[in-house]
């Protein structure tokens, strides 16, 4: 009976934490919309958004801040669940969509398609003008989302090698993605001023660059994911007792570990080509929501879902707020509460522990 109890209060408690994040989630979102470096009152930007307003602030509202708005949610809702399926597949609390070396393809792809194709040392020079001109971002996008894609298929294919051992992923991914950055240097190395500064620029995780077409892109490749990781939480619950344990509940633990980290690490793929690299939000947020929550996939998956994308809305809002008249990189804000919390895991996990 007291078992009974405690059952029910714990699913109200969870019920009520959904609900707030929820709440929170679409209080922010819409006070984001009234915020940013225009200098738009709260009148004028109400106005605009309600059909009113002139011309230039109409195109603010609806073609500048509320697809950044949805950027936000969208990218940070997947990025937060990404991180949370390899923590649990991979067995690893440090483990995050940056364990695959995805975000380090990308920004080598981005780099190929900026500097060698657009704007440095086989088209255009240091002339800012024919760098506008040759610039394409969906080429860019594009780009890096095939690097991403292949440094992904690269490393679960050695994975599968070695009979998909956690600890292989873990360090196949550290070596390709070093192996990606040494790529990355020496395409900078040779890369005139304009693509250098451009390659840079892009690098930064920006939702200013987010329109309504790449964030329906991103919205279905994170929906398609959210689906697939909800209705295979039981097998994740199961995969915490162990692989041995999950395996006499009738779980495919490699096949399950494959299709997850290469879904995962999709949704980390499109989210990176199209907004830059946004760190630290596949780490922060499944932490604190498995502080919040426990360890049941059936609450976790969507509260964290939900956990990322306030994170990066409240980071967006922090971004536009202090950048003096322009937006600062968001990558940036993500980073920098980020890493005292990397730390804050490090030293807070018990002596002997062991995250693989």
């Amino acid at each position: 009976m007291n078992h009974m109890i405690e059952l029910e209060k714990k699913h109200r408690r969870n019920t009520g934490i959904m609900m707030a994040m929820l709440v929170a989630v679409i209080v922010i979102g819409a006070a984001c919309l009234f915020v940013g470096s225009s200098n738009m009152s709260f009148g004028d930007a109400l106005d605009a958004l309600l059909g009113g307003g002139n011309d230039a602030q109409s195109r603010i509202i609806w073609k500048i801040r509320v697809p950044r708005v949805l950027a936000a949610i969208i990218a940070g809702a997947g990025l937060s669940v990404a991180g949370l399926v390899m923590q649990t597949t991979l067995n690893n609390a440090m483990a995050s969509p940056s364990t695959l070396g995805v975000s380090n393809a990308a920004v080598f792809g981005a780099n190929l398609s900026i500097i060698a194709f657009a704007g440095g040392f086989l088209s255009t020079g240091n002339n800012l003008s024919s760098f506008d001109v040759g610039a394409n971002p969906y080429a860019t996008s594009v780009l890096a989302f095939v690097f991403s894609s292949l440094s992904v298929l690269l490393i679960l294919g050695l994975c599968k090698v070695r009979s998909f051992s956690p600890n292989v992923v873990v360090l196949s991914g550290m070596a390709i993605g070093s192996v990606w950055t040494a790529a990355t240097t020496i395409l900078q190395f040779y890369a005139t001023d304009v693509g250098l500064s451009a390659a840079v620029v892009w690098s930064f995780g920006d939702l200013g660059r987010a329109t309504y077409r790449t964030d329906a892109i991103m919205a279905a490749v994170v929906l398609v994911g959210v689906v697939f990781f909800v209705l295979m939480a039981w097998k994740y619950n199961a995969l915490l007792s162990g692989e041995a344990t999950a395996r006499t509940m009738g779980v495919h633990v490699e096949g399950l570990r494959f299709v997850s980290l290469l879904l995962a690490s999709v949704i980390t793929a499109v989210c990176v080509s199209f907004l830059g690299v946004i760190g630290f939000v596949g780490v922060i947020c499944p932490h604190v929501t498995k502080k919040l929550l426990g360890q049941d996939h059936r609450v976790t998956i969507p509260v964290s879902c939900m956990m990322g994308s306030l994170l990066l809305l409240l980071a967006d809002t922090l971004s536009r707020s202090v950048g003096n008249g322009s937006a600062l990189p968001v990558g940036a804000i993500t980073s920098l509460l980020g890493a005292p919390f990397f730390i804050a895991i490090i030293f807070g996990r018990k002596e002997g522990h062991h995250g693989c």
